[in-house]
């Protein structure tokens, strides 16, 4: 493969170099600092921490509905509208939101997959030709751990999960539970159960970070569904200061899946810096599921966004970090390297 040049947002850091990423095997071998004509911005392709992919029978059908009567398992709009899709289209919408998904950079998602092993079986064949590869927390019992890279629990108010929990930990895969997103009355039952992963934490209290950070629990926040469902607004500086944060989309019934827009939205809205926004929207997701890629280093798999930094939109940015986390749009991408 030809080198990448422009602006590489390399590191963890991710700081601007002047240069090429040097591509060998869909490997990154070198990232180079050296003079360029380039005005791309390379940026490292996202990974989006929290989706429900299945709602992607239901867009918009939720406007206006309380969190209870849009989503909560199991007599919501959206459980009534996943038990009525049949497979195939629900294998299909999902696909596209796949698809969507990768033309807007992402290339992969933490998704928290309903309906049990047929649900996980159902994402899987969306992602085989999607060019995203979804990392499936499934639901139902411990059984779908033999399709599911993990467990995803609705909220430990919903069920005691502690079978889940120990098929997890007997299996190796992690375990994850929504806490905190509409009161704080679940957050204490979701630590007991030693989360691999928890999902907004909207509510959280000193008493909950605190044991956050001592067991290191990384937590996936969603405030632009948090936004639209009127549950409250999550301490993302807060959260930061204790833990690793990661951003995610949610339900996609409530919001496309866009990173650029997840991005944008948090970082004007919270005490927190575009750095800060992007590692939430690349690298911190790939950590909590263990994934090759969300940096641009050399040894690391090549998974790449490149932005046209001469677009119309982007022209004139004084700073690529700033201009990526705040302004760029999928109109931006001049394409996906993964």
């Amino acid at each position: 493969m030809e080198p990448i040049t422009g602006t590489v947002l390399a590191g963890r850091s991710l700081e601007p170099v002047r240069g090429r990423v040097v591509v060998e095997d869909g490997r990154i071998e070198a990232v180079e600092e050296t003079d360029t004509e380039s005005t791309d911005i390379v940026i490292p392709a996202f990974v989006n921490a929290h989706t429900h992919l299945g709602d992607s029978v239901a867009k918009e059908a939720a406007v206006g509905l309380s969190l209870d009567e849009a989503v909560a398992p199991p007599d919501s709009l959206k459980h009534r509208r996943l038990a009525a899709a049949d497979r195939g289209e629900l294998v299909s919408a999902m696909r596209r939101t796949l698809r969507f998904m990768r033309r807007t950079g992402t290339v992969s998602c933490l998704d928290f997959r309903e309906s049990g092993v047929e649900g996980a079986r159902a994402l899987r064949e969306a992602g085989a030709d999607a060019e995203v590869d979804p990392f499936i927390f499934g639901s139902g019992d411990a059984s779908v751990l033999d399709v599911a890279d993990g467990y995803g629990a609705s909220g430990a108010n919903d069920d005691a999960f502690a079978a889940e929990r120990a098929a997890c930990e007997e299996r190796g895969r992690p375990f994850a539970i929504h806490a905190g997103e509409p009161d704080a009355t679940d957050i204490h039952p979701a630590l007991d159960l030693d989360p691999d992963l928890l999902v907004h934490m909207v509510h959280a209290e000193r008493e909950h970070l605190e044991r956050v950070a001592d067991g290191s629990v990384p937590i996936a926040v969603c405030p632009r569904a948090n936004e639209v469902l009127d549950v409250g607004t999550p301490p993302v500086r807060e959260l930061l200061d204790h833990t690793t944060v990661a951003l995610g989309t949610d339900n996609v019934m409530l919001n496309p899946p866009s990173m650029f827009r997840e991005m944008a939205f948090a970082a004007k809205r919270f005490d927190v810096s575009a750095r800060e926004v992007l590692r939430m929207a690349t690298a911190a997701g790939a950590e909590i599921a263990d994934l090759d890629c969300g940096v641009i280093a050399p040894g690391r798999r090549a998974a790449l966004v490149v932005l046209d930094g001469d677009s119309d939109n982007l022209s004139g940015s004084v700073d690529p970090v700033r201009a990526v986390v705040r302004r760029a749009t999928a109109l931006d991408v001049e394409r996906v390297v993964a």
